[in-house]
C-alpha cells in the first residue's frame, strides 16, 4: 500500500509540475488559470497539514503568484513524500480530526483524506486544460496513464504491434 500511495504522490506532483510549465509557457491563460492552480496547491498543502496536526499557511482558494505556486508545489511533493514514507506497509491505520474553513468539525480516516488529495487535483487541472487551450497555450495532458507512459515507463509496459497476417500467405 505505502508503494501505491508513493506512486499516486509522485503522480501528483508529476502533474502539478506539468500544470506550471504549461502557465509559465501561456501567461495569457494566467488571469483564469492561476487561481485554480493556486487553489489545488493550497488544497494539498491544507490536507497535509491536517495530516501533521498543525496549522496550515494557506487558505484553500490563496491568491499566489505563479512563483509562489512553484514553491508551494514544490513543499507539498517533499512533505506528501515524507508522509507517505513514514507509513507502514499496510493500509493507512488512524484518523485525522480538523475543522474546516467554514469551522464544521470532522474525522476522517487518513487513508480517505490521502484519496481526497490524489482525486481532487485532476477536476480542476482539466479545467486549467481548457484555459489553457482557449489562451492559445497547449492543453498538457495530466492523465495517470501519460504519467505511467512517459514519467515511470517499464520494458514491459510497451509491447510492438503484431506483425499483420498476410492474407495470401496460406
Amino acid at each position: 500500500m505505502r508503494a501505491y500511495l508513493a506512486r499516486m504522490f509522485r503522480y501528483t506532483a508529476w502533474s502539478d509540475q506539468r500544470v506550471l510549465e504549461a502557465l509559465r509557457g501561456t501567461p495569457a491563460a494566467h488571469a483564469e488559470a492561476l487561481p485554480l492552480l493556486a487553489h489545488v496547491l493550497a488544497a494539498e498543502h491544507v490536507w497535509l497539514a491536517r495530516l501533521e496536526k498543525r496549522e496550515p499557511r494557506h487558505s484553500v482558494w490563496p491568491a499566489l503568484s505563479l512563483g509562489e505556486c512553484e514553491a508551494l508545489a514544490a513543499e507539498n511533493e517533499a512533505g506528501y513524500r515524507t508522509f507517505v514514507g513514514r507509513l507502514s506497509e499496510g493500509p493507512p491505520t488512524g484518523a485525522v480530526r480538523y475543522r474546516t474553513s467554514q469551522g464544521q468539525e470532522f474525522v476522517t480516516p487518513v487513508l480517505d483524506i490521502l484519496t481526497q488529495v490524489v482525486t481532487h487535483g485532476p477536476y480542476h487541472r482539466g479545467q486549467i486544460a481548457k484555459v489553457l487551450g482557449r489562451a492559445g497555450g497547449s492543453a498538457v495532458s495530466t492523465e495517470f496513464i501519460t504519467f505511467a507512459r512517459e514519467a515511470e515507463p517499464h520494458e514491459d509496459r510497451h509491447v510492438e504491434p503484431s506483425p499483420t497476417p498476410d492474407p495470401t500467405a496460406s
